[in-house]
């Protein structure tokens, strides 16, 4: 790839010594993606996966901790749709992205990037919402009530003393769902052909040469460093956000 990009830079060089006001295009790299490419690609994928599940998880999660009626209402979907495979959402979501989103030249995301993506969300959201349902509820009522007698607002009272206070509990489900939603991304990608690791570990399997094995190996290798490193740094926010306090 940094080959290409050099020999692209030389040839806008020639041309434009032999002519300065010739129009030069610049061609975008084509060729097949290099191994590290296909670890950013995956790394992009969960993390958008990942983000999208928080911002669903945490308020859905600060609702059922706070109303029991909310949890009661709640509660038996969320048992009902976190048991569900991903291999199960796969088919699902892919009908749906193909129906309602068309790709062209402009388009910002890839098919596969936006189905694996969805599945990631929809397998990893649960522990994140389970873990800050818990930790809402199990906050001490006392440090509710001083809020009620200060007469703090709804707003004042979720960031001030509900939210810190279930601060260890959201971040554990976090640790948890990212680490769900790395796992489950392998799997989405070899379904979906989204170019990262899990479409490598697939085509290397298809392949069947005498390296296959091998590179699989790497593959498998790399996979379980880095869902080591997400959890480490997971843990470090965790620490820092909730002043130490884990459980």
């Amino acid at each position: 790839k940094a080959e290409f990009y050099v020999r692209q830079e030389a040839r806008i060089e020639m041309e434009k010594a032999e002519n300065p006001d010739a129009e030069v295009k610049i061609r975008p790299y084509n060729g097949s993606a290099t191994y590290i490419d296909k670890i950013w690609t995956s790394l992009y994928t969960v993390f958008t996966g990942f983000v999208l599940a928080t911002l669903v998880a945490v308020p859905l999660g600060l609702l059922c901790g706070m109303s029991p009626v909310i949890n009661t209402a709640i509660n038996p979907l969320i048992q009902i749709f976190k048991p569900v495979s991903p291999l199960a959402w796969l088919p699902i979501i892919t009908l749906v992205v193909s129906a309602a989103y068309v790709t062209n030249d402009d388009s910002w995301f890839e098919k596969s990037f936006i189905t694996s993506a969805v599945t990631v969300t929809l397998c990893s959201l649960w522990p994140t919402l389970i873990n800050t349902a818990v930790g809402v509820s199990s906050i001490d009522k006392d440090l509710v009530n001083v809020g009620k007698v200060l007469r703090l607002n709804w707003s004042t009272q979720i960031t001030k003393i509900i939210i810190p206070s279930a601060m260890p509990y959201i971040f554990t489900g976090m640790r948890l769902s990212l680490g769900v939603g790395w796992m489950v991304l392998i799997a989405a990608e070899m379904l979906a052909q989204n170019p990262g690791l899990g479409k490598f570990v697939w085509d290397e399997f298809q392949n069947g040469s005498s390296n296959s094995l091998g590179r699989i190996m790497v593959a498998v290798l790399t996979i379980g460093i880095i869902g080591f490193i997400l959890d480490r740094i997971m843990q470090t926010l965790q620490k820092i956000f909730s002043f130490g306090r884990e459980l």
